[in-house]
């Protein structure tokens, strides 16, 4: 069973959205991205898989769009599902999660997604930067491992 964040689904439609997400690990730090809009907040480096994409291509897409960095040896650490409102889709959702382990290798350039900064963060400041409730458990469980 994969296990769900945040408040359960209400009364109303909800479009499945699938997405990949990496935790980016080296030398002691985590790369997150910081967003802008529509709230501020720091995420793991990720998003949406559109269709006909592969989860692996969209995870490369994703963390190269919002941070400007290539990843090496991405390892699938698990999956949680959390349901809430996509402001900059206009739907709701429910929203399969997939997060990754991976090595950021090289920095490509600044961030292509606008309103995106890629920040380094010690590895425990992490947990406590992510506001979605599924990301943080993630991090948590894969600093266990270390």
């Amino acid at each position: 069973m994969i296990p769900r964040f945040g408040l359960p689904p209400g009364r109303r439609a909800y479009r499945l959205r699938p997405g990949a997400y990496a935790l980016l690990i080296r030398d002691g730090a985590a790369l997150l991205t910081f967003q802008q809009a529509p709230e501020p907040e720091f995420q793991l480096p990720g998003g949406g898989i559109d269709p006909g994409e592969s989860p692996l291509a969209a995870l490369h897409r994703e963390v190269r769009e919002e941070t400007g960095w290539s990843i090496g040896n991405p390892r699938r650490f698990g999956s949680y599902r959390r349901f809430c409102y996509l402001p900059d889709y206009g739907f709701w959702a429910e929203k399969l999660c997939t997060v990754w382990l991976a090595r950021p290798v090289t920095r490509r350039g600044a961030p292509a997604e606008p309103g995106h900064e890629a920040h380094w963060v010690p590895l425990p400041q992490v947990a406590r930067l992510l506001p979605d409730p599924g990301s943080r458990a993630f991090v948590r469980a894969a600093l266990r491992r270390l």
